[in-house]
Protein backbone atom coordinates (compact mmCIF):
# COMPACT_ATOMS: atom_id res chain seq x y z
CA UNK A 1 0.00 0.00 0.00
CA UNK A 2 2.60 2.69 0.41
CA UNK A 3 4.55 1.63 -2.10
CA UNK A 4 1.86 2.01 -4.44
CA UNK A 5 1.44 5.94 -2.53
CA UNK A 6 4.42 6.51 -3.08
CA UNK A 7 4.13 6.60 -6.63
CA UNK A 8 1.37 8.49 -6.69
CA UNK A 9 1.52 12.67 -7.74
CA UNK A 10 0.29 13.65 -4.33
CA UNK A 11 2.34 11.92 -1.60
CA UNK A 12 0.66 9.41 1.64
CA UNK A 13 1.70 11.94 4.04
CA UNK A 14 -0.23 14.93 2.21
CA UNK A 15 -3.60 12.79 2.03
CA UNK A 16 -2.93 12.19 5.54
CA UNK A 17 -2.22 15.39 6.98
CA UNK A 18 -5.58 16.82 5.16
CA UNK A 19 -7.60 13.77 7.21
CA UNK A 20 -6.31 14.59 10.81
CA UNK A 21 -6.17 18.77 9.80
CA UNK A 22 -10.60 18.42 9.01
CA UNK A 23 -11.10 15.71 11.50
CA UNK A 24 -9.47 17.71 14.68
CA UNK A 25 -10.70 20.60 12.97
CA UNK A 26 -14.23 19.84 12.36
CA UNK A 27 -14.27 17.79 15.81
CA UNK A 28 -13.03 20.79 17.69
CA UNK A 29 -15.76 23.24 15.72
CA UNK A 30 -18.71 20.81 16.26
CA UNK A 31 -18.02 20.68 20.53
CA UNK A 32 -17.48 24.38 20.78
CA UNK A 33 -20.32 25.32 18.68
CA UNK A 34 -22.86 22.79 20.10
CA UNK A 35 -22.22 23.37 23.49
CA UNK A 36 -21.87 27.50 23.58
CA UNK A 37 -25.64 27.52 21.16
CA UNK A 38 -27.15 25.15 23.69
CA UNK A 39 -26.67 26.59 26.89
CA UNK A 40 -28.70 29.55 26.08
CA UNK A 41 -31.11 27.37 23.68
CA UNK A 42 -31.94 25.18 27.67
CA UNK A 43 -31.15 27.66 30.01
CA UNK A 44 -32.33 30.93 28.99
CA UNK A 45 -36.00 32.76 28.49
CA UNK A 46 -35.83 34.32 25.45
CA UNK A 47 -38.46 35.06 22.68
CA UNK A 48 -38.19 32.71 20.06
CA UNK A 49 -36.60 30.26 21.93
CA UNK A 50 -39.18 27.46 21.37
CA UNK A 51 -39.39 27.64 18.18
CA UNK A 52 -35.63 27.48 17.33
CA UNK A 53 -35.53 24.32 19.06
CA UNK A 54 -38.43 22.80 17.54
CA UNK A 55 -36.71 23.95 14.47
CA UNK A 56 -33.31 22.12 15.39
CA UNK A 57 -35.64 18.84 15.72
CA UNK A 58 -37.48 19.06 12.63
CA UNK A 59 -33.92 19.45 10.39
CA UNK A 60 -33.58 15.59 12.15
CA UNK A 61 -35.48 14.44 9.92
CA UNK A 62 -33.44 15.96 6.69
CA UNK A 63 -30.69 13.29 5.04
CA UNK A 64 -27.83 14.85 4.06
CA UNK A 65 -28.47 13.85 0.34
CA UNK A 66 -31.67 16.05 0.37
CA UNK A 67 -29.76 19.73 1.17
CA UNK A 68 -26.51 18.58 -0.93
CA UNK A 69 -27.61 20.16 -4.04
CA UNK A 70 -28.32 23.84 -2.14
CA UNK A 71 -25.45 23.53 0.06
CA UNK A 72 -23.21 23.34 -3.37
CA UNK A 73 -24.93 26.67 -4.40
CA UNK A 74 -23.94 28.00 -1.19
CA UNK A 75 -20.44 26.99 -1.10
CA UNK A 76 -20.46 28.16 -4.84
CA UNK A 77 -22.05 31.72 -3.76
CA UNK A 78 -19.41 32.29 -1.14
CA UNK A 79 -16.13 30.92 -3.12
CA UNK A 80 -15.74 28.39 -0.75
CA UNK A 81 -15.75 25.07 -3.42
CA UNK A 82 -12.03 23.70 -3.52
CA UNK A 83 -11.24 25.02 0.07
CA UNK A 84 -10.96 23.38 3.38
CA UNK A 85 -13.90 26.00 4.55
CA UNK A 86 -16.60 24.18 2.95
CA UNK A 87 -15.54 21.28 5.51
CA UNK A 88 -14.77 23.19 8.45
CA UNK A 89 -17.73 25.50 8.50
CA UNK A 90 -20.72 23.35 8.35
CA UNK A 91 -19.57 21.71 11.09
CA UNK A 92 -20.61 25.09 13.41
CA UNK A 93 -24.13 23.91 12.69
CA UNK A 94 -24.52 20.49 13.08
CA UNK A 95 -27.92 20.34 14.52
CA UNK A 96 -27.07 16.49 15.37
CA UNK A 97 -24.35 18.17 17.30
CA UNK A 98 -26.96 20.67 19.25
CA UNK A 99 -29.48 18.15 19.55
CA UNK A 100 -27.71 15.78 21.73
CA UNK A 101 -25.68 18.69 23.69
CA UNK A 102 -28.99 20.29 24.51
CA UNK A 103 -30.48 17.15 25.93
CA UNK A 104 -28.22 17.29 28.00
CA UNK A 105 -27.79 20.58 29.40
CA UNK A 106 -31.84 20.49 29.90
CA UNK A 107 -30.72 17.97 33.04
CA UNK A 108 -28.62 20.10 34.55
CA UNK A 109 -29.68 21.47 37.77
CA UNK A 110 -30.49 25.36 37.38
CA UNK A 111 -29.99 25.74 41.00
CA UNK A 112 -26.35 25.65 40.33
CA UNK A 113 -26.33 28.14 37.78
CA UNK A 114 -28.67 30.33 40.51
CA UNK A 115 -25.79 30.01 43.18
CA UNK A 116 -23.04 30.91 40.69
CA UNK A 117 -24.58 34.08 39.60
CA UNK A 118 -25.43 34.75 42.95
CA UNK A 119 -21.80 34.87 44.21
CA UNK A 120 -21.44 36.79 41.02
CA UNK A 121 -20.18 34.45 37.98
CA UNK A 122 -21.02 35.76 34.74
CA UNK A 123 -22.55 33.74 32.28
CA UNK A 124 -19.43 33.18 30.26
CA UNK A 125 -17.83 32.04 33.31
CA UNK A 126 -20.47 30.13 34.22
CA UNK A 127 -20.24 28.25 30.62
CA UNK A 128 -16.74 27.62 30.94
CA UNK A 129 -16.17 26.96 34.33
CA UNK A 130 -19.28 25.01 35.54
CA UNK A 131 -20.72 23.67 32.76
CA UNK A 132 -18.13 22.78 30.39
CA UNK A 133 -16.58 20.04 33.61
CA UNK A 134 -19.87 18.77 33.60
CA UNK A 135 -21.04 17.89 30.30
CA UNK A 136 -17.66 16.28 29.63
CA UNK A 137 -19.82 12.78 28.95
CA UNK A 138 -21.69 14.98 26.42
CA UNK A 139 -18.87 16.18 24.24
CA UNK A 140 -16.60 13.02 24.85
CA UNK A 141 -20.05 11.16 23.13
CA UNK A 142 -20.26 13.89 20.49
CA UNK A 143 -15.89 13.07 19.59
CA UNK A 144 -16.71 10.17 19.08
CA UNK A 145 -19.37 10.40 16.19
CA UNK A 146 -17.61 13.45 14.96
CA UNK A 147 -14.20 12.07 14.72
CA UNK A 148 -15.75 8.47 12.71
CA UNK A 149 -18.02 11.43 10.28
CA UNK A 150 -14.53 12.89 9.53
CA UNK A 151 -12.04 10.55 9.48
CA UNK A 152 -13.78 8.48 7.13
CA UNK A 153 -15.09 10.85 4.62
CA UNK A 154 -14.42 10.20 1.17
CA UNK A 155 -14.49 12.11 -2.04
CA UNK A 156 -16.84 15.27 -1.62
CA UNK A 157 -18.46 17.39 -3.97
CA UNK A 158 -16.65 20.32 -3.23
CA UNK A 159 -13.08 19.20 -3.20
CA UNK A 160 -11.84 18.96 -6.60
CA UNK A 161 -8.26 19.67 -6.09
CA UNK A 162 -6.21 16.28 -5.37
CA UNK A 163 -3.62 17.71 -2.58
CA UNK A 164 -6.75 18.81 -0.43
CA UNK A 165 -8.46 15.65 -0.86
CA UNK A 166 -8.41 12.69 2.24
CA UNK A 167 -6.61 9.83 3.03
CA UNK A 168 -9.91 8.03 2.54
CA UNK A 169 -10.33 9.17 -0.94
CA UNK A 170 -7.08 7.94 -1.51
CA UNK A 171 -7.21 4.44 -0.25
CA UNK A 172 -10.57 4.09 -1.42
CA UNK A 173 -9.10 4.34 -5.25
CA UNK A 174 -7.00 2.01 -4.56
CA UNK A 175 -8.87 -0.54 -3.79
CA UNK A 176 -11.47 0.20 -6.56
CA UNK A 177 -8.74 -1.89 -8.76
CA UNK A 178 -10.26 -4.86 -8.42
CA UNK A 179 -9.33 -8.16 -6.86
CA UNK A 180 -5.32 -7.97 -8.07
CA UNK A 181 -5.45 -5.46 -4.86
CA UNK A 182 -7.28 -7.30 -2.29
CA UNK A 183 -4.16 -7.27 0.63
CA UNK A 184 -4.00 -3.62 -0.07
CA UNK A 185 -7.68 -3.00 0.86
CA UNK A 186 -7.61 -5.12 3.54
CA UNK A 187 -4.88 -3.18 5.29
CA UNK A 188 -6.99 -0.10 4.00
CA UNK A 189 -9.94 -0.94 6.16
CA UNK A 190 -7.44 -1.77 9.05
CA UNK A 191 -5.89 1.44 9.14
CA UNK A 192 -9.03 3.25 8.51
CA UNK A 193 -10.55 1.64 11.66
CA UNK A 194 -7.60 2.47 14.11
CA UNK A 195 -8.25 6.57 14.94
CA UNK A 196 -11.96 5.98 15.43
CA UNK A 197 -11.48 2.28 17.64
CA UNK A 198 -8.64 4.65 19.20
CA UNK A 199 -11.04 7.39 19.88
CA UNK A 200 -13.63 5.43 21.83
CA UNK A 201 -10.71 3.74 23.67
CA UNK A 202 -9.51 6.75 24.80
CA UNK A 203 -12.90 7.89 25.78
CA UNK A 204 -14.84 5.03 26.90
CA UNK A 205 -14.45 6.06 30.31
CA UNK A 206 -15.44 9.40 30.44
CA UNK A 207 -18.62 8.36 28.30
CA UNK A 208 -19.99 5.63 30.81
CA UNK A 209 -18.88 7.35 34.29
CA UNK A 210 -21.65 9.03 36.33
CA UNK A 211 -22.66 12.05 35.67
CA UNK A 212 -21.51 14.49 37.64
CA UNK A 213 -24.93 16.04 38.50
CA UNK A 214 -26.99 12.83 38.59
CA UNK A 215 -27.35 12.83 42.49
CA UNK A 216 -28.52 16.61 42.20
CA UNK A 217 -31.93 17.67 42.94
CA UNK A 218 -33.63 21.17 42.17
Amino acid sequence: MFTILSNSTVPFTRYLFNTLFITVGATLLRVISASMAAYPLSKENFKGRAMINRLITMTLMFAAPAAALANYLIMSELNWIDTWLCLLIPALGSSFSLYLIRGFVDGFPDSVLEAARIDGAGEFRIFWSILMPNMKPAWMTLIVFSVKDYWNQGATIYIYQEELKTLNYALGQIAAEGVARAGVSMAINVIMMIVPVLTFLVTQSNIIETMATSGMKD
